[in-house]
């Protein structure tokens, strides 16, 4: 093996993060050697890979009161997989970038809010960091791809501005295909899917409920909604409790997202503002399970706080993932 490089700034930083035990850029684990920092040749910046046996679990923990819980500590928190403990061997909050797909419905009812949202996007989004980077789908009965992953955050909302609406709601869809772009785009951030509707599914698009969490879940990709209110007929309403239509208040609870409601909030910009600030104030939790990683199945978490504070859902909130496939198969 090569001597290691002195790392510079950048990998200092991302070393600390990480709590990698050695300098050289190389970790083992059952099986595996992956290198986890460096440059690529032609690359300008160094890139995270991440150790395919990390397993990454993102949470907002809340107080009675709703309050975000935010001096937390790695001893607070307690992990079990299937039942079994595992001992928590990385925690940060906000350090590691985020890749978040922002999913605009675009269907009929959601057409005064299309102005106030180019508004709220542009000011919302200044709060990431620099090295964030978001991606831009809409949908109406057909999802498009507008804006891949950029650090360009006005260029995401300048896209809003140029939107027309009409259509069916393919909700189902539009999470489906924005969760398996970002396990391909963005193995080594954290993902996450910002939902715009009014959440009343009009189409399935060829995938049901359970699909669309299967697809969240394999991408590690927590679901938030800014839930605005539609115009929508009695009829719709019901068709969006019929089978194989997405629920997503049940989508973000699985995923380990929230449903931030405009009305509630006051404004869409303010919904906006609310959710992006959630989404800074997340502890990343990373742990080596003690299972083989190679059978490919679903594995239950439960995360939880120390017997100290109290019950989880009594004395405390606590919104994580429900489970994660242990090998990043496709899901198609």
């Amino acid at each position: 093996m090569s001597p290691c490089r002195k790392p510079g700034p950048i990998q200092k930083q991302l070393l600390a993060l990480l709590l990698i035990p050695a300098l050289c850029g190389v970790t083992r684990g059952a099986g595996t050697e992956r290198h986890l920092l460096g440059q690529e040749p032609g690359q300008g910046e160094p890139r995270i890979r991440v150790d395919v046996n990390l397993v990454l679990v993102e949470a907002t923990v809340k107080d009675k009161a709703g309050r975000v819980m935010g001096e937390l500590k790695k001893e607070d928190f307690l992990l079990d997989e299937d039942g079994a403990p595992q001992q928590i061997a990385q925690f940060s909050r906000d350090q590691i970038p985020l890749a978040v797909a922002l999913v605009v419905d675009l269907s009929g009812s959601i057409q005064p809010f299309l102005r106030p949202l180019r508004y709220a996007t542009q000011s919302a989004l200044k709060a990431l960091k620099p090295e964030d980077e978001v991606a831009l789908f809409t949908f109406s009965s057909e999802v498009e791809e507008r804006v891949r992953l950029t650090r360009d955050k006005r260029e995401i909302a300048d896209q809003i501005g140029s939107f027309s609406t009409g259509g069916a709601t393919n909700i189902n869809r539009a999470v489906y295909d924005a969760a398996n772009y970002l396990r391909q785009a963005a193995p080594a951030a954290r993902r996450v899917i910002v939902l715009v509707s009014d959440n009343v599914p009009t189409t399935p698009g060829g995938v049901n409920h359970q699909q669309v969490v299967e697809a969240a879940l394999a991408a590690d990709a927590a679901v938030y909604d800014l839930k605005v209110p539609g115009s929508n007929p009695l009829a719709a309403r019901l068709l969006a409790k019929s089978h194989g239509m997405v629920n997503v208040e049940k989508l973000t609870a699985e995923t380990g997202g929230e449903v931030f409601e405009v009305e509630k909030e006051g404004s869409l910009f303010l919904g906006f503002q609310a959710l992006i600030e959630r989404l800074k104030t997340r502890y990343t939790l990373g742990f080596y399970s003690s299972r083989p990683a190679t059978d490919g199945g679903f594995r239950r978490l439960n995360l939880r706080l120390q017997p100290s504070f109290g019950g989880k859902g009594r004395d405390y909130a606590l919104l994580s993932k429900t489970g994660y496939y242990s090998a990043r198969q496709s899901i198609r």
